[in-house]
């Protein structure tokens, strides 16, 4: 974060001190991190006291400062230099049950304030020539906002959440990592309600805007599949006329939001209609994607470093921000050559000792996401030559959250394309309806072809991911292709973690 003193940021954000005079508070300056974790906290550090699932950050707040915290961010004195914000009423974004143990507004409150300060502190580095990109879609943020900071980070620093820091804590506190130096910050906006993204953006105003698509991630928060769109366009609609749009025009819910903005629009598209296109696709044998990247009058072969015929969109969009940040064409297909997986459990690949291939997409999904994976797993098992000797593939799936009164339908869907992309095995991991439906899906869309008669092949619902595991490690052979992806409630990402670190096991498919 930019210094200041614990009296600017008490300024900024409408609080008051609390055992610190204001003559300390003017003399103490903040020039560390601002951290939610108070074993995150460093020397010159500002401590968020929020309340948590099994505790309270007031009660830490001791113990941030003795590790080097100046003062505390907080709803009420800790006994320790604290500046004490008022619940969050109508200041501000409204942050009221975005932490699920708020119980008593404590957290509104000092997230109200966190919000404050960053809008301070992203204003006046704007002013000082920090370029905001802002990044939303149903799916394929992360991934994207992974690729972007590779392509930006040929032109200069760049500052990009962990993870999926998106949403009313992870955006404030990803805005106050940047510096003066910093050159890019990357902004993730998720939502969960109308006017969610609206607020981020008014946080830290984007110059750069990229929607990705309109899904049906969370359709059981928002209602119905035009409340997303609606929300999803709050951003394009928050960039200014001096600012870009990069729009995925092969979504067409995503196109038509061109006539909602006031910037200037650049359109990516998997054909030759686009300003930033890309020409035939090919896939290699672990699913990266190979094409000609087009933009105007330029192109230039590209090979992706991640993994997915999905991710060649996500390519596109990045590489439409780097060309609009002055790269050249040749300096992204460079950089997107580098770019691998950063972020956990997000379309990992890796082949163990013994041929096993663990595809990790443990952290999120949703039926756009599901898809794409289920489609890279059938590629990497079969490919579309038949020189390739197909190996095993399992699909170990759990839940989809947030899908509403759609989630038994979605489910059952799931478990037929399954079955459709010729799966060898499908592990429905979890209890309850949606997973009932999936293993129950798969079974009927089995019985009619050779998928259900084949004694390999099939569907099972084992109740957790221990369960899952028991059973790979018992049945998974040399060669195998295993994926691993659910919405990150579900847990399997220990499940994806194990399966990567499990050493090689015999022919027989017995651990030894």
């Amino acid at each position: 974060m930019i210094d200041l003193t614990v009296a600017q940021i008490a300024d900024i954000v409408g609080g008051t001190l609390a055992d610190i005079s204001p003559e300390e508070a003017a003399q103490c300056h903040v020039t560390g991190t601002v951290e939610f974790d108070s074993r995150a906290v460093g020397p010159g550090g500002l401590f968020l006291a929020l309340p948590g699932a099994h505790s309270d950050g007031h009660d830490y707040a001791a113990s941030a400062v003795a590790a080097g915290a100046v003062a505390v961010l907080a709803a009420r004195p800790v006994g320790v230099p604290a500046i004490v914000v008022a619940p969050a009423g109508d200041r501000g974004p409204q942050t009221a049950g975005v932490l699920e143990h708020d119980t008593d507004g404590s957290g509104a409150a000092v997230l109200s304030a966190l919000a404050r300060l960053a809008r301070a502190v992203a204003e006046e580095l704007v002013t000082g020539g920090l370029t905001i990109v802002g990044i939303t879609g149903s799916s394929g943020k992360t991934s994207t906002k992974d690729l972007v900071a590779a392509v930006l980070g040929t032109l200069g620093e760049v500052v990009a959440p962990p993870g999926s820091f998106n949403n009313e804590l992870g955006h404030p506190w990803t805005v106050l990592r940047a510096t003066r130096d910093t050159d890019y910050l990357i902004l993730e906006m998720s939502a969960r309600h109308p006017g969610n993204i609206a607020e981020l953006a008014a946080i830290a105003p984007p110059a750069i805007g990229v929607v990705l698509n309109v899904g049906t991630a969370h359709l059981g928060e928002f209602g119905s599949p035009e409340a997303i769109a609606q929300t999803k366009a709050e951003l394009p609609q928050a960039v200014p006329s001096s600012g870009v749009v990069i729009l995925n025009a092969d979504d067409p819910t995503v196109a038509a939001m061109a006539d909602i903005t006031a910037a200037r629009v650049v359109r990516v598209r998997r054909d030759n209609t686009g300003d930033v296109w890309a020409g035939p696709v090919s896939l290699d044998q672990l699913a990266r994607p190979r094409f000609t990247m087009h933009a105007g009058d330029a192109q230039t072969e590209v090979q992706l470093g991640v993994f997915g015929d999905h991710q060649v969109t996500n390519a596109l969009c990045a590489a439409a921000v780097a060309l609009h940040c002055g790269a050249s064409i040749e300096q992204v297909a460079s950089a997107l050559a580098a770019a691998g997986p950063v972020s956990r459990h997000r379309m990992q690949v890796t082949t163990r000792s013994d041929g096993v291939t663990v595809i990790d997409d443990a952290y999120n999904a949703n039926p756009d996401s599901m898809r794409a994976g289920l489609r890279a797993l059938a590629w990497i098992a079969h490919g579309d030559s038949p020189a390739r000797h197909p190996r095993r593939s399992w699909a170990v799936l759990g839940e989809m959250a947030e899908l509403g009164d759609d989630a038994i339908t979605e489910h059952d869907r799931i478990g037929r394309l399954a079955v459709r992309l010729d799966v060898s095995r499908l592990v429905v991991v979890g209890t309850g309806r949606s997973m009932s439906a999936m293993h129950h899906g798969a079974a009927l869309e089995g019985a009619w072809g050779s998928w259900g008669a084949a004694a390999e092949k099939g569907a099972i619902n084992v109740a957790n991911g221990d369960a899952a595991l028991a059973l790979l490690r018992a049945e998974v052979q040399p060669g195998d292709v295993i994926l691993v992806k659910a919405s990150n409630a579900a847990g399997l990402g220990a499940l994806a973690d194990a399966l990567v670190a499990d050493g090689p096991i015999n022919g027989g498919g017995a651990r030894p």
